[in-house]
């Protein structure tokens, strides 16, 4: 049964538990619950945590704590029974926890540790506080350490201040503000302290300082190391003054045994001190701690037979010093003991024993001997602080191991009234004494006792030291041989005061034998009296004593018979008239000298004190003892305090008339003593004496009379000393007077009060008649009214025991008001006036409503004048501060309201002016202060207040100004954060304060201020302080802690809402005032509305609309608002503010609301257009917020600027983000994009003189200057970007400019500008970007890219596969789509992103000047990939049955053409796609364009050879030559044949006659084409490559022979073939077509596409077969069996270097579902007979180093890859189908598809087979030279033969070129201008390429020889396999070698190019064959490497066709990106190894 629990209301859980029952609550440990019910071991309740969650959970897990129950039942609410302070730690440090970690995760370490052991040790302190055993004291410093540790970790954290009273949390409700003001900054204050607590309060006025800090020094002595004495010693320790040449301190004496520990066993570890009450200003003294050595035993150390053993004497030994001054440092800092070593120092001579520390100190070290280094005492020393009974406290340990006191000679600065003592200090000077007939001198000691009047000894009353016991007698040290002993040793005389009068000290002389005997002579004595005769004790000095003669025999017991003789020179004065009979006779020659001090509280030495004590013993010299009075000093009169008084107040009585002025004096010196800081303890006895013993009943009728006479005299005195005097003493005087009075009435029942009370009156008119006096002339009367205004209110508790409240509030009103005004004092009487004001308002007095009533109005009065005149500001918001601190404690009684209400008619006016003055100053400390005034006035008011504040206004423009003064203040409030960001408490509480008092006075504005009387002012100040309000940063919770965020929410709920609410309510009350505020108000409320709290946005959007009809009414439209709202929230949400939900929500309220209306089509597109802005402004934000890439933020800006552009035309704010988006592309190098980006602000600029404003960072200029500095500006990043192109037009339009101006100086700068264009496009290379289509799927992509397509142009290098690894790095979400095909509306609309990604072949438009015959390639280059708007990518499938002989006549092409927004290149890299066509590419037109385009490239190249265009080399040609009649004999145009030329094809495609026809002739052409070409190489060809030559003569009678019987024309063999010698001309004459001015070039686009239009892309310069960019095809077909991870796993082999991975050279990536029908059988590779393998020349190395130099100068061309899509469906079971096997023999043409996103790099990669010759070292280097230029040579298809089984290895130098030995020429300049700028290894790198010229030979893609690109000049590379048809090749001939082939060694690019050469000559040439055209590389070969940046000079070559090659190397060059190469050295050196490939692939 489930029972209510009574007891167990609340516990703590000790143990988690899971909730495993049902029901069951989970629970952490330390979580705290409220229990309601109980049953049977459980308990059912909530956790604090979450108290909405009810459950049951085990009673055993709770620990149960005491708690507090209100409100008992179903809402009960439970409070834990534990000191706040234990809460408040137990709830900070669950704050602290989980920041705590946060710590650590960024990275603030320091700060972590830190906090951790401020946690470590809070919690330590709260379970100190919850045991229960500390002292009240303990815990009140258990606390005070605890908050300074909460403090300062909530500091640290930037956690809120917490404002605090005595350790505990205050509520802010129930103090005033001014006092929580306070306590924040006094809590600020601990903060930085972070030492003691500081009051919590600051001290009210007139209290005094505190007292001085007294300090300690603990001294112990561990151990005394010097064992060289042998006998027992003495150590006296004590303090020396350098400065002052004395001891300060007592002395502390150890005893020691001859082994150097204790005398006394007990005493071990116990031989410690404390050196008490030294002041600050001993601390800053000389001070030394000096340790004196006295040993006991021998008179002689080392001589045994001085003295007999068993006497001992005291004799010097050493002494040691510390300097205090050299340790404090450390000691200060350190708080604990610290040990330091005193070295011992010896005597010399024992006559300077007095001096010997002096000496030490002054290290006069000829009077001293040096210690042993070993050896010296070992003390430790600790520095302690405070007064004693604080010292006893805190280190209870000290004071537990024996501590001695050690006490200040003398008494401490601040003498304690309990503070008994009575101590004689004597020093022994010094002696003189007769030798006495001895022929050496003495051995004297002195001993001394203290004997009482009656002779008796007294007992133990001699102290040698602290820390031993007293004893009766004192033997001194004895000097050795000395009759002038010097001793200086202190001792110590603690006699009872009973005892000290009669009391004398006797001093016995006595001379230590050394003899045998050893006895000690008694050869005189000396004595001293303690006290004088006339009851004065010893004055401190130096007294002579007589010395007089006796011997062994004298006798002392009757010690009246010396007591009788003179002591001393002064006594003997006294009497002279002694008898010469006595016993003892004066030695006259003999003196003795002591020294005395006395520290007493019950002694005086002072005659006149005690002549008054003993007033009566001389009743004829009062007057005179009185006067005397003054000259005591204030220690002998505070010890005699209460007797001084005691004989005053008689002497008073004893005749009032005679001494009354006397004693009133003597009464104001001792009390104004008292006022010292030395003697203010004292007060507090004073004050015990009149309370207990003041006794003097008639004292108070001549004390009022005396001081009414002292204030009537001040108006004519010129000397106030003694009235000052009197005025400072008042406080005590009024004391004595009182209690006179009270006794006399006590005494007499009252009689007399009338008397009294008129007395009293007549006092304080006197009083005022001093205040009312002009005092500006006289200083001395301005000093008299200063000290009676200061002394003035310390009297008002005095007056309330005689009199009633209100009677004494009368006596203060009117002496307070007769005070002149501010206008008539100086400044310094203002001062005094208002602290005795403030001391006023702090008094009991101010505290009683009766008194507040009557003084209240004066005290105001006084403040309102100050702060009218803004003087003493400060003091004024004290006493302000004050007043409210005791009207909000006293704020139930009814007089509260009475009292608010006269401070608001003083004050609330005049406090806003200061306010808004000291703000202007921006003073922030009294700002602060009378802030805190301000809120509390207002808090204090009421709604009575408000209606009478509003109601006294005169008239309408005060209550305006008023409005204005309070509006302003509130919003300077908010504005200039007044109080400190972490001052959360005190910010709150403004915030409530301000909105309460806004919703009282803005019913006063609307009723005032609306209709008629309506004010702009007024409003517009109310709704800039509402937005101001809402917007404040400490009110936005939705940034603060849940926990925090709930406390807020239930003290003050959304103060937010309830502003919005108010503002909303104003707003509609304005009515057609609203047009006022259009469009004014419009930014400041949509601030407002993008507050994140849903209830003020509800409340605040709907005003849009209202602003939106209010101007349609006015205007037919509302352009304002329209404008006002798109300028706003542009600036608004690029600072962070606004979201989605907001989008959402202002779209929905407004078009609801827009809807009603008649002007809803305007309105509802108005509506649209600011969402859809807001949805790219958040995009916006988001992308430059986050770590986005920069193409994100690049395309969101251009995706906003649009929107300004294009939907609301805002013109300002398109040209800012012109700007930005300008900004973006420089910081990501886009030159080019940043020029035609800044040519959209160009073109809105005429060239006209209008003057243009500040603009931006522009200056004020006219549009013409903007204009041209715009021009020069784009003109200059056209350049950087190398797009001369499009700055030349600029250049002529501003040269234009220039020459109508007459500017020939910019006219011809503008000039040479244009003509260095031109230059720079014929030298410098460039590169030619690649093209990717992405496609964005799926509504997760931002507004601006979400379901839309883009072409993006690619950065320099950037492949397929970088690039799609790029973009998906961009989108990390994002799912990359494996198929081209368009996305279905799943897709489309899925929370999702995918990217479909391929890259597609731009389409130029400017085709004439790509067709043009002489126009130089660089020039064509740049218009292929410039202003392109048009792509295509082609993908090929089968249509009808498909041939399994022969694919080719099924297979066609689908080619798409992607029309874009804009023309690449642009405002950005990529444009949208505007619109997309699909044609059909039938079989046969495909084979058309394919042969067509090699006959082009093979004219392109002829024709270079026969216009000596390449020189010397001529091993481009016969590789072009050998490809094209290879590829012919072995199938390629055979498959043709059989496809289109079949009988029955032509029989089912009648309409394909023509088209038949037409490749009939193109065969036939190239038939023709090859012909002049052999016979072209036969006049260049190389004697040694003859052999080749024969090979290629006979294969072309075969190719002819394959055609013959389709072609008849072709039995008439062509010259070169038959083998005549046919010149040139001849040849040409033949074959018309192949002159160059015939040979057109065919458009980009067109089916006739060149292959051979020589395209530098960037990928040129990287791999063709690099896995980024599958979009060529360049396999043989050798590896057409192998399944992609094969041919991956190859891939791998080859290039371990991760970096490099996927960028295999030679090989191209095409998956082995792609395929093409175009090319590989026309170009094939055949092998050569073995009789060609030569041996290069001797200097064959050096000259394939100046090959290779000369070709790195030297550009080459290529024609851009073909792109395309394939679907994944061709595959057939893992193997490539028949047509493809086809394919793969013949080259991808410009129309050729072969990239296909789906695949994996694995199923693109295919390796590239291992030639023989690449096994050397030397070959391998010269690789990339191979790449470039290899291919691109289509032939008709022959059959299909088998692989040639005999493999031959060349070696490369067998075809180097002989060229001159002369390095070439170093080129003037790098790239970028940097002079040593390393050319980069990368193959995306931009330096790495190299280019070529002939754009004919360009291999963009073909198969077998030429599949070597550009890109390897660069990188390393492999021969790639042998192309020949499938059938030849098994599949598994790969998989048979795959372990052969070793992994490269990583590329180590440091290495010069001298170290390349070096490696490739040291490595010896081999040659290997392998089976299966497999060869196994040299696991040691290294890869290739780039070449260098520089290069020497070239040779002057010797040929004709060295001419070219001279020009260039004279002519320095730029080396741009790739390194251009001579014409002909790369030309032949390219054609040569191309042929070398296919060599060796054979």
């Amino acid at each position: 049964m489930w029972t209510p629990t009574e007891e167990e209301k609340y516990g703590v859980v000790i143990c988690s538990f899971r909730g495993s029952v049902p029901q069951g609550l989970v629970l952490e440990i330390g979580e705290t619950v409220q229990i309601l019910e109980k049953c049977e071991g459980w308990y059912r309740g909530v956790s604090t945590k979450k108290p909405n969650i009810k459950g049951i959970f085990p009673a055993n897990y709770i620990h149960l704590k005491k708690a507090i129950v209100s409100n008992r039942g179903q809402y009960e609410t439970v409070v834990p029974l534990e000191d706040s302070v234990v809460t408040e730690v137990t709830a900070t440090l669950q704050e602290w926890a989980s920041l705590w970690k946060q710590l650590y995760v960024k990275h603030k370490v320091d700060l972590f540790y830190k906090l951790r052991h401020v946690m470590n040790e809070l919690i330590d302190l709260r379970r100190q506080l919850l045991s229960g055993h500390l002292t009240q004291d303990q815990v009140r410093e258990v606390k005070r350490h605890i908050t300074v540790r909460l403090d300062w970790g909530n500091e640290h954290l930037g956690l809120d201040l917490v404002p605090r009273k005595d350790f505990e949390v205050v509520d802010s409700d129930q103090i005033s503000v001014s006092d929580l003001y306070k306590m924040h900054l006094s809590s600020r204050q601990s903060v930085q302290q972070s030492t003691s607590q500081v009051d919590t309060m600051r001290p009210r006025h007139g209290e005094t300082c505190r007292m001085p800090v007294p300090h300690h020094f603990f001294l112990s002595l561990k151990s005394f190391t010097y064992n060289t004495i042998g006998e027992d010693s003495d150590v006296f320790f004590s303090l020396y003054d350098m400065r002052e040449g004395k001891q300060i301190s007592e002395r502390f004496l150890v005893r020691l045994n001859k082994n150097g520990g204790p005398r006394n066993p007990e005493k071990i570890e116990r031989m410690c001190a404390l050196f008490t009450d030294l002041s600050s200003k001993d601390m800053k003294r000389d001070l030394y701690i000096v340790a004196h050595v006295i040993r006991i035993g021998r008179m002689l150390l080392n001589d045994s037979k001085k003295g007999p053993a068993h006497l001992h004497y005291r004799r010097p030994y050493g002494c040691a010093v510390l300097s205090i001054l050299d340790v404090l440092q450390s000691l200060t800092e350190l708080k604990e003991e610290k040990d330091f070593v005193l070295k011992v120092y010896t005597c010399n001579n024992e006559s300077e024993w007095a001096q010997i520390h002096e000496n030490i100190i002054r290290k006069s070290s000829a009077k001293y001997s040096a210690p042993s280094a070993s050896h010296g005492l070992i003390i430790s020393l600790q520095l302690l602080r405070g007064d004693m009974e604080q010292i006893r406290r805190e280190n209870p340990i000290i004071f537990n191991r024996g501590l001695a006191i050690t006490r200040k000679l003398g008494f401490p600065d601040v003498i304690m009234p309990g503070d008994i003592r009575n101590d004689l200090y004597l020093t022994l000077e010094k002696g003189d004494f007769e030798r006495g007939g001895k022929s050496v001198q003495k051995n004297i000691e002195v001993t001394m006792y203290v004997l009482y009047a009656d002779g008796e000894i007294l007992k133990d009353c001699i102290s040698l030291g602290s820390g031993e016991p007293n004893r009766s007698s004192y033997h001194s040290f004895v000097l050795y041989h000395s009759n002038s002993p010097r001793w200086g040793e202190i001792i110590k005389l603690p006699i009872p005061i009973d005892r000290f009068r009669g009391s004398h000290l006797r001093f016995e002389f006595r001379h230590c034998s050394t003899k045998d005997k050893g006895e000690k002579k008694l050869f005189g004595f000396a004595f001293s009296p303690l006290m004088r005769d006339d009851g004065t004790t010893l004055s401190d000095d130096i007294h002579e004593l007589y010395v007089y003669k006796c011997d062994e025999n004298s006798t002392f017991n009757n010690h009246a018979l010396y007591l009788g003789l003179p002591c001393c020179k002064e006594d003997y004065n006294g009497c002279p008239n002694i008898p010469s009979s006595l016993i003892f006779q004066r030695s006259t020659k003999e003196s003795f000298s002591i020294s005395t001090q006395l520290s007493s509280t019950k002694l005086t030495q002072n005659v006149d004190l005690l002549a008054l004590l003993k007033w009566k013993a001389f009743p004829d010299r009062i007057m005179d003892i009185l006067g005397r009075l003054r000259h005591v000093s204030g220690e002998e009169i505070v010890k005699f305090l209460q007797d001084i008084l005691d004989t005053l107040f008689v002497i008073l009585d004893e005749n009032t008339e005679k001494y009354g002025l006397l004693v009133f004096q003597s009464l104001v010196f001792i009390i104004n003593l008292l006022r010292d800081i030395k003697y203010f303890h004292f007060r507090p006895v004073m004050d015990t004496y009149i309370q207990k013993h003041f006794a003097g009943a008639l004292a108070y009728k001549e004390l009022i009379r005396c001081l009414k006479w002292y204030m009537d005299c001040s108006a004519e005195l010129i000397r106030q000393d003694h009235i000052q005097e009197a005025m400072r003493a008042l406080e005590y005087l009024f004391k004595f007077i009182v209690q006179s009075r009270i006794l006399y009435s006590r005494a007499t029942c009252g009689m007399e009060e009338e008397q009294f009370r008129s007395s009293i009156q007549e006092l304080f008119q006197s009083i005022r008649f001093v205040l009312s006096l002009d005092s500006r002339n006289s200083e001395t009367l301005l000093f008299t009214q200063a000290a009676l205004l200061n002394s003035f209110p310390t009297i008002f508790d005095e007056l309330l025991q005689m009199f009633t409240v209100q009677e004494v509030a009368e006596f203060v009103r009117g002496t307070l008001g007769s005070m002149p005004s501010t206008v008539h004092i100086g400044q310094s009487m203002d001062v005094v006036k208002l602290q005795s004001i403030a001391r006023t308002v702090d008094s009991r007095l101010f505290s009683f409503s009766e008194s507040r009533r009557i003084l209240l109005p004066v005290v105001l009065h006084h403040i309102h004048l100050h702060l009218r005149q803004q003087k003493e500001l400060l003091i004024c918001s004290g006493i302000l501060g004050s007043i409210f601190s005791i009207v909000k404690t006293s704020s139930l009684e009814a007089d509260v309201i009475e009292e608010v209400e006269m401070m608001v008619e003083s004050l609330l006016d005049v406090l806003l002016q200061t306010l808004l003055t000291i703000m202007s100053k921006s003073h922030a400390q009294e700002a602060g202060e009378y802030v805190s005034c301000l809120l509390s006035l207002l808090r204090q008011m009421c709604d009575t207040h408000y209606q009478h504040l509003l109601d006294n206004f005169q008239s309408k423009d005060e209550l305006k100004e008023f409005l204005l003064k309070i509006f302003c203040v509130f919003r300077n409030l908010m504005k200039m954060s007044v109080f400190p960001r972490d001052w959360m408490v005190m910010r709150l509480l403004t915030s409530n304060i301000i909105v309460t008092t806004v919703q009282y006075l803005s019913s006063a504005l609307h009723k005032n201020f609306t209709e008629t009387d309506f004010d702009f002012k007024v409003w517009n100040s109310y709704f800039s302080l509402a937005v101001l309000f809402i917007n404040q940063p400490s009110l936005q919770l939705e940034i603060i802690t849940s926990a925090k965020k709930k406390k807020i929410l239930d003290k003050y709920g959304d103060m937010r809402v309830m502003m919005a609410y108010e503002l909303f309510s104003m707003w509609q009350n304005l009515g057609e005032h609203k047009i006022h505020f259009i469009p004014g108000m419009i930014g400041p409320f949509l601030g407002v509305t993008l507050v994140p709290q849903p209830e003020v946005r509800n409340i605040m959007i709907p005003i849009f609309h209202d602003m939106m009809d209010w101007e349609q009414r006015k205007n037919g439209n509302f352009k304002q608002v329209e404008a006002e709202l798109i300028d706003k929230l542009d600036s608004m949400v690029s600072e962070g503010r606004g979201d989605e939900s907001y989008r959402e929500l202002f779209g929905l309220l407004l078009l609801e609301k827009v809807e009603q209306e008649t002007w809803r089509e305007t309105g509802i597109s108005f509506v649209t257009s600011v969402t859809r802005l807001m949805e790219r402004l958040l995009d916006y934000r988001d992308c430059m917020k986050g770590e986005e890439t920069e193409n994100k933020k690049i395309g969101c800006t251009v995706n906003l600027m649009n929107f300004y552009k294009s939907e609301i035309n805002k013109e300002e704010m398109y040209i800012r983000y012109i700007h930005k988006l300008c900004d973006m592309h420089l910081q990501a190098e886009n030159y080019t994009e940043a020029a035609f980006t800044l040519l959209l602000y160009c073109e809105l600029l005429q060239w006209e003189d209008r003057p243009l404003r500040e603009f931006l960072h522009y200056p004020s200029q006219t549009e013409w200057q903007r204009k041209e500095g715009l021009c020069r500006k784009i003109i200059h990043y056209f350049n950087k970007g190398k797009s001369w192109e499009f700055g030349i037009p600029l250049c002529r339009e501003l040269a234009c400019q220039y020459e109508s101006l007459y500017d020939y100086q910019s006219l011809s700068w503008i000039r040479k500008m244009e003509a260095s264009y031109y230059d720079n496009i014929m030298e410098q290379q460039r590169l030619e970007p690649e093209f990717f289509r992405v496609g964005f799927y799926g509504r997760k992509f931002p507004f601006f890219l979400r379901n839309k397509e883009y072409v993006c142009r690619g950065h320099d290098y950037e492949r397929l596969e970088a690039f799609q690894q790029r973009m998906l790095s961009e989108f990390p979400q994002a799912i990359a789509m494996q198929h081209p095909n368009h996305p279905d509306d799943a897709i489309l609309q899925c929370d999702a992103q995918y990217l479909q990604i391929y890259a597609v072949t731009p389409i130029p438009d400017y085709v004439d000047v790509l067709q043009m015959d002489r126009v130089p390639d660089r020039v064509k280059s740049f218009y292929r990939v410039n202003n392109v708007r048009k792509f295509r990518y082609d993908r090929p499938f089968h249509k009808g049955p498909k041939d399994k002989e022969n694919e080719f006549k099924s297979l066609w092409i689908e080619r798409t053409t992607l029309t874009l927004t804009h023309s690449l290149p642009g405002i950005s890299r990529w444009f949208e796609v505007e619109r997309r066509e699909l044609v059909e590419v039938s079989p046969l037109e495909n084979a058309i364009q394919v042969v067509e385009n090699k006959n082009q490239e093979l004219r392109a190249l002829i024709s270079q050879y026969q216009h000596k265009q390449v020189h010397g080399n001529i091993n481009l040609l016969s590789m072009c030559l050998n490809g094209v009649i290879d590829a012919a004999v072995n199938g390629g145009i055979a498959r043709y044949q059989e496809a289109f030329f079949d009988k029955d094809y032509i029989v089912k495609h009648p309409g394909d006659a023509e088209k038949i026809t037409q490749l009939k002739e193109l065969m036939q052409e190239q038939v023709h084409v090859l012909g002049v070409g052999l016979a072209v190489h036969e006049k260049f060809v190389h004697p040694e490559m003859r052999p080749l030559h024969k090979k290629l003569i006979d294969q072309f009678q075969m190719m002819r022979a394959s055609l013959y019987h389709e072609f008849p024309s072709l039995d008439k063999l062509s010259p070169a073939c038959s083998g005549s010698s046919t010149p040139r001309g001849n040849i040409l004459a033949s074959h018309s077509p192949m002159s160059p001015e015939s040979i057109k070039m065919t458009h980009r686009h067109s089916p006739m596409n060149l292959m051979g239009t020589g395209r530098h892309s960037s990928s040129s310069l990287s791999s063709h077969a690099s896995s980024e960019a599958g979009n060529m095809v360049m396999l043989g077909d050798s590896s057409m069996g192998e399944a992609p991870e094969d041919l991956y796993h190859h891939m791998q082999l080859a290039y371990p270097n991760p970096r490099y991975q996927g960028s295999v050279t030679n090989v191209s990536v095409l998956s082995s579902t792609q395929a093409s029908p175009s090319s590989s059988s026309l170009s094939s590779t055949h092998s050569a007979p073995s009789q060609m393998i030569t041996s290069a020349p001797s200097s064959a190395r050096d000259k394939y180093r100046h090959a290779r130099e000369m070709m790195l100068l030297l550009p080459t061309h290529r024609d851009r890859p073909s792109s395309a899509m394939y679907p994944a469906a061709i595959l057939e079971n893992g193997q490539l189908p028949n047509f493809q096997r086809a394919l793969f023999q013949q080259v991808v043409g410009a129309c050729k598809p072969c990239s296909d996103p789906n695949l994996s790099v694995a199923e693109k990669a295919v390796p590239a087979a291992p030639s023989s010759w690449s096994l050397d070292s030397g070959a391998r280097e010269a690789q990339p030279f191979l790449s470039a230029q290899v291919g691109h040579i289509l032939a008709p298809p022959v059959p299909p033969r088998s692989l040639l089984h005999g493999h031959y290895s060349l070696h490369f130098d067998a075809f180097h070129h002989p060229l001159g030995d002369t390095p070439p020429a170093l080129p003037a300049r790098t790239l970028r201008k940097s002079p040593l700028h390393p050319i980069p290894a990368s193959p995306t790198s931009p330096q790495s390429g190299l280019d070529g010229s002939n754009s004919t030979l360009s291999g963009s893609a073909s198969s077998g020889v030429s599949s070597l690109s550009e890109s390897n000049f660069g990188h390393s590379s492999e021969a790639p396999p042998r192309t020949d048809t499938m059938d030849s090749m098994p599949s598994q001939a790969w998989n048979a070698d795959e372990d052969l082939e070793p992994p490269y060694l990583p590329v180590h690019y440091s290495l010069s190019e001298s170290a390349v050469l070096d490696s490739i000559k040291a490595q010896p040439c081999r040659s290997h064959s392998a089976p299966g055209c497999v060869i196994p590389q040299d696991p040691m070969d290294p890869p290739a490497l780039p070449p260098k940046p520089y290069h020497p000079r070239l040779p002057a070559l010797e040929h004709d066709e060295g001419v070219l090659l001279r020009e260039e190397a004279d002519r320095p060059r730029g080396l741009h990106r790739k390194a251009s190469l001579p014409p002909g050295s790369i030309k032949e050196e390219q054609a040569r190894m191309a042929w070398e490939h296919g060599r060796g692939e054979q």
